[in-house]
């Protein structure tokens, strides 16, 4: 079965809200300060992208 655009944008969607979660999660959970900002930079940059594709997924579809 193949997917349609809609669908793709849809499911990108949700796995970048995912990964914005997993990241929260990790960046709490890790003892080393380093990684914990770079995995708080990283749920910031997929959120922004799930923001992004949000617009897109109201403008076009």
């Amino acid at each position: 079965m193949e997917l349609t655009t809609k669908e793709i944008v849809k499911k990108m969607i949700l796995d970048s809200q995912e990964m914005v979660r997993d990241y929260e999660v990790y960046s709490k959970k890790v003892n080393d300060n380093e990684v914990s900002a770079l995995f708080k930079k990283f749920a910031e940059e997929c959120g922004h992208q799930a923001a992004e594709l949000q617009k897109i997924l109201e403008n076009k579809f």
